[in-house]
């Protein structure tokens, strides 16, 4: 009886080593880490709609890409609203997200950074300043500096505002369009009809701002922010910047610094990014110098959109310069 009982409990010992030993050949191996492909995938958090997915370094983009595609793909800019997007620096589920998107719209002239690190698929990704890549400035003189949660950083290299020449900016657009009809060709029609309508509205921004430059070639003037390379040399501005911010009032050395850069640039004009702080106006105005605001619009604006942000910042310039 006993001899039957171990044989019993034997048997059943036996048989649950072999189940748990084919549990463990079935069961498949966990990711050795979370930057491991699968994982990141799986923190993506893809949007659900079912149309194809395009990813965009930056805002105008962003709006050119909605512009022109309409309904007929979905449109993801991942970067944080209070930063500068050529600064910023995506986690993995972000950068994951651009490896699966269907194209992604990068800006070139060395705008996101942070591409030269990871790997994305280089037949998904399209350069939508290509056009006009040997006519791009390099600037050599910048000053490393902080400013917002982008931290430290310098605008040495290649200049990279490349959508406020607005020249180059229809160019971009077409960028996004020919890209856009080879990535949903059925909606061809649609397609070229709202780029036509994008590229005219921004041809008659450039048609303003080059009859604004005939008033402005002999007046010079400085920026809050070395951000405006393109700018002034489509539409000829005598431009020099310092490195103020609107949110930020001038201490003794900012305003040293503006006086030495006054020293032969006679401006009577500031162009700044953003609405400046009052304090910062009223310091200008007692040496001078009036304020006006350009905004790049790099990130999405609080109010409107791309072409109201880009007309309002034409009207203010032929307000200024009547």
């Amino acid at each position: 009886m006993k001899a039957r009982l171990l044989l019993s409990c034997l048997a059943i010992t036996l048989v649950i080593v072999s189940c748990k030993k084919e549990s463990s050949e079935q069961k498949p191996a966990e990711p050795s880490s979370p930057s491991a492909p699968a994982a990141a995938a799986t923190t993506a958090e893809a949007p659900k709609s079912g149309k194809p997915q395009v990813l965009v370094a930056n805002y105008p983009l962003q709006y050119f890409a909605q512009r022109i595609a309409g309904d007929a793909v979905e449109v993801r800019f991942l970067a944080p609203k209070d930063g500068d997007p050529a600064f910023w620096q995506p986690d993995e589920a972000a950068i994951a997200a651009f490896q699966g998107a269907d194209i992604i719209l990068m800006n070139g002239a060395t705008y996101s950074k942070w591409a030269d690190k990871v790997t994305l698929p280089e037949s998904k990704v399209v350069d939508t300043s290509a056009a006009f890549a040997n006519n791009l400035i390099v600037v050599t003189d910048a000053v490393t500096h902080s400013h917002g949660p982008s931290g430290e950083h310098s605008h040495s290299g290649t200049a990279f505002t490349t959508w406020i020449d607005f020249k180059q900016a229809s160019l971009q657009a077409k960028a996004v369009r020919d890209a856009l009809v080879k990535l949903v060709p059925a909606a061809k029609d649609t397609i070229e009809k709202n780029a036509e309508a994008l590229v005219d509205e921004l041809d008659t921004l450039d048609q303003r701002m080059s009859s604004l430059s005939r008033r402005l070639v002999n007046q010079p003037l400085v920026a809050s922010h070395p951000v405006y390379h393109y700018l002034a040399r489509r539409y000829g501005l005598n431009l020099r910047a310092v490195l103020w911010e609107p949110e930020t009032v001038p201490d003794d050395k900012a305003m040293a610094d503006l006086n030495a850069t006054l020293n032969g640039h006679r401006a009577r004009w500031m162009i700044w990014e953003g609405e400046p702080a009052k304090e910062s106006v009223e310091k200008l105005d007692l040496i001078g110098i009036k304020s006006v605001v350009f905004d790049p619009c790099g990130n999405v604006p609080d109010s409107g959109d791309f072409m109201t942000v880009m007309q309002a910042n034409v009207k203010a310039l032929e307000t200024a310069f009547p």
